[in-house]
């Protein structure tokens, strides 16, 4: 496929290293993409926050972060509120490309990873943010029996090469700081995979038959 008609792309994504983890090596091998990345996350956190500024520098992006629950007990949040997040923190409302988590998580599992792709699915489908295309990380983990591992069967499957690879694990273990022992560490995908949509009510009856 042509990656190249894209020009301006957001990545929404739900907390600061989830960028680099399921696209990283995509948006290293597209330097030409006017990249906006949106973590609806970990402001508060001064540590992690500038680690996401260091990050964006390397990968070459614009973006900001956002302040949503993110503590070890958390509730599921209204749909509203996430709505709402991700409508304030993005600095203009239409792309060539958006790019987001799958309604089910990467892992089993994370609530706020299914909550920002049913948000951006939703805000796609209204209108309310607009995009030639989406695409949803394609990942899994067979219920927690290996690392998160990309779908083979997925739309696109992008097989990094060896360097790009290893600038995406550098970003998680020197950059963010994880060390090699770690799960971000050991997860680390050397290939990556998307759903992809060019079709906002295609999308929404594919959430909806996720359900």
């Amino acid at each position: 496929m042509d990656t190249n008609q894209y020009e301006t792309v957001a990545l929404i994504v739900a907390h600061p290293d989830d960028e680099t983890l399921w696209a990283g090596g995509t948006l290293l091998n597209h330097k030409d993409w006017n990249v906006f990345i949106v973590s609806l996350c970990r402001a508060g956190d001064t540590n992690r926050s500038a680690k996401f500024q260091d990050a964006l520098k390397i990968i070459g992006a614009r973006g900001t972060m956002g302040d949503l629950d993110d503590s070890p007990m958390q509730q599921a949040l209204e749909a509203d509120q996430v709505e709402h997040a991700i409508v304030n923190l993005l600095p203009v409302m239409q792309y060539d490309l958006i790019i987001t988590h799958h309604p089910r998580g990467e892992y089993t599992r994370h609530l706020r990873h299914e909550e920002t792709a049913k948000a951006v699915i939703t805000l796609w489908n209204q209108g309310n943010i607009t995009a030639s295309e989406l695409w949803c990380f394609a990942y899994e983990d067979g219920g927690r029996e290996y690392y998160p591992k990309a779908v083979e069967t997925a739309e696109i499957v992008i097989h990094l090469e060896t360097s790009i690879w290893e600038r995406k694990y550098k970003l998680i273990t020197e950059t963010y700081g994880f060390d090699e022992n770690t799960w971000e560490a050991h997860t680390t995908p050397t290939t990556e995979s998307f759903w992809r949509f060019s079709d906002p009510e295609d999308a929404l009856h594919w959430l909806e038959s996720l359900s």
